[in-house]
């Protein structure tokens, strides 16, 4: 298993750094399977179609997210405060490849990706999902689903504002989140 973990990262690596040098449109699996010395069925097994190293991609975002346990400090601060730094490690963890991010996204609206995007809304309550996890949210019932729905028209905001960001550690869409979650912690008050 370990094996196939560690192939899949080097599939995905070479994808992104292939895809870097030209784009994701032009990214072939097969030039993948040349690099790496590996049969294109190699690359089927662990990713059976382009897309899903798209996912992959997005996997590592949400590892980046999950993968450190909260200190007592982080437990310690707004559930804003705590969503807000989530978020950004999160885009943080794209930041790399910024570019094909994008341009991986714009692969998924093509017209005839209709199977990608209804994956992609999947994907989207996934990760939201994963935000509330780590950032300690454990609200229920209607507050839940409520909180859920704002929290997923933030994220899609402050995630297309982040794709077109050339600000200094991409302090625009921070700034951005920081306002739109303090402005649902308002609202929650009244």
């Amino acid at each position: 298993m370990k094996e196939q973990s560690v192939m899949a990262k080097q599939i995905l690596d070479m994808a992104l750094q292939q895809a870097e040098s030209d784009s994701w449109e032009a990214l072939s699996l097969h030039q993948i399977a040349s690099s790496l010395d590996i049969s294109l069925d190699e690359i089927r097994c662990l990713y059976p179609q382009k897309d899903d190293l798209v996912e992959a991609w997005f996997d590592r975002a949400d590892q980046a997210v999950l993968s450190e346990k909260a200190s007592e400090e982080f437990a310690a601060l707004a559930a804003d405060e705590r969503l807000r730094q989530v978020i950004m490690k999160w885009f943080f963890a794209l930041h790399e490849h910024r570019r094909l991010t994008r341009q991986m996204l714009c692969y998924k609206f093509e017209f005839g990706h209709v199977h990608l995007q209804v994956l992609g809304i999947m994907r989207i309550s996934r990760t939201v999902q994963w935000f509330r996890e780590a950032a300690l949210i454990d609200t229920q019932g209607l507050h839940r689903i409520i909180e859920e729905v704002c929290l997923t028209g933030i994220y899609l905001a402050s995630f297309a504002r982040w794709l077109a960001d050339g600000s200094q550690n991409s302090r625009h869409t921070d700034r951005f989140l920081a306002q739109a979650l303090k402005r649902v912690r308002t609202l929650k008050r009244v």
